[in-house]
């Protein structure tokens, strides 16, 4: 066994109704001067004030910034980190997906170090601890809850930049089922399966440890049982709390591990074509896998079973193309774009050598199991078209 370590620095709050202790978590990071970062969907949907409706009753001054778009640029977070010295704000509560959060991590840097995002782009170039922030996702997805990671586009250049640092990290996370039972099916649908190649790439990743396999292979088990259950009937408690704590166990696992190809190549299509990151990393998952396939080492059957036969040890005459035939029907019965077309990319040369050289930038690539080059990405660029 390879030499390896790890923190859990987080204090991670699960419970359906949970969101009634945000007061506590807040007096326990010593703030009551709070900016709320959000979207402007969530408001919409009424989940925006389930949150303000609690700092209110609680006496917790407070400002909002709604206008975190997908696929966050450098600019929101500079408006948003505006917002949060306007206020005079002592700490950030994300609310949301992995946009809110990362720009909630973002503001957090900024506000603390000054500068600009673009500054500490790369692996530790953040100095010390942050603001306090606590993240409350509303998907099951991203595991950003969890995680040392702020993606943030730059749109001059077209590119997703990553803030790597475990000083980033949220405070806390507060995982209430009843925040994720809006969720519309198409976004639970992407989000999900963002969440279960988050389990995948980081239990095949080179970087996997005992630690993380453990994560990934419970989060692989709650998804893979409940992701149809929670996308036909978001209400389905039970099929949320398992999605939320799935997802929540992937991004522990790929913050220690590591990802693959696929989130290395969602990206740049991005910054490029505006793709929803989960619907990029769902289009992208079947035509990695075949690519990694002759890498397996006997885990792709594991994979396989936690998908198809959770709580099950069962399948006879498995090759690794079973479980790419069942990654393609599950997102099918989910209604995920079967091509990267579907999703409105186009096979321009130019485009594709860029996206290409954004995705070699990625410390996911060297994490791996089948090592690439720049052809090997634009190929399988060309191939999900």
């Amino acid at each position: 066994m390879k030499d390896f370590s790890f923190i859990v620095p987080q204090e991670i709050v699960f419970g359906v109704g949970s969101l009634k202790k945000l007061p506590d978590l807040l007096k326990k990071s010593g703030s009551k001067n709070v900016l709320l970062v959000s979207d402007r969907g969530l408001e919409k949907l009424g989940v925006v004030a389930k949150v303000t409706d609690v700092f209110k009753a609680a006496g917790i001054d407070f400002r909002t910034y709604l206008d975190v778009e997908a696929n966050p640029s450098v600019e929101t977070v500079e408006a948003a980190t505006k917002e949060y010295k306007e206020q005079g704000a002592t700490s950030l509560v994300a609310l949301g997906g992995g946009s809110p959060m990362d720009v909630a991590k973002a503001v957090g840097v900024i506000a603390t170090y000054g500068g600009k995002i673009t500054e500490y782009e790369g692996a530790a170039k953040v100095p010390g601890k942050t603001v306090p922030l606590i993240a409350i996702p509303t998907t099951a997805g991203t595991g950003s809850e969890t995680t040392a990671f702020a993606v943030i586009t730059d749109r001059t250049r077209n590119y997703k930049l990553t803030v790597f640092s475990y000083e980033v990290m949220p405070n806390y996370a507060l995982l209430d089922p009843d925040m994720i039972t809006s969720l519309p099916p198409h976004i639970a649908a992407s989000t999900g399966i963002d969440a279960l190649v988050h389990a995948i790439e980081s239990y095949i990743s080179v970087g996997a440890t005992p630690f993380s396999d453990s994560m990934a292979e419970k989060a692989m088990e709650l998804i893979g049982k409940n992701i149809k259950l929670f996308v036909a009937n978001r209400s389905n408690v039970e099929a949320a709390s398992a999605m939320l704590m799935g997802s929540t166990f992937a991004g522990i696992a790929f913050s220690w591990a590591r990802l693959g190809n696929a989130h290395a190549m969602a990206h740049p299509l991005g910054g490029f074509f505006n793709v929803p990151h989960g619907v990029a990393n769902a289009v992208l998952l079947p035509t990695i896998l075949e690519y990694n396939a002759m890498a397996d080492n006997g885990r792709y059957e594991k994979i396989y079973n936690y998908i198809k036969h959770p709580g099950k040890r069962v399948c006879e005459n498995f090759t690794p193309d079973v479980l790419v035939d069942e990654i393609k029907d599950l997102c099918a019965s989910l209604g995920i774009p079967k091509t990267l077309t579907d999703v409105g990319v186009t096979n321009d040369p130019a485009k594709i050598h860029s996206m290409a050289e954004d995705a070699m930038k990625s410390g996911n690539i060297l994490a791996n199991p089948r090592q690439s080059t720049i052809k090997d990405i634009e190929a399988l660029y060309v191939k999900a078209l």
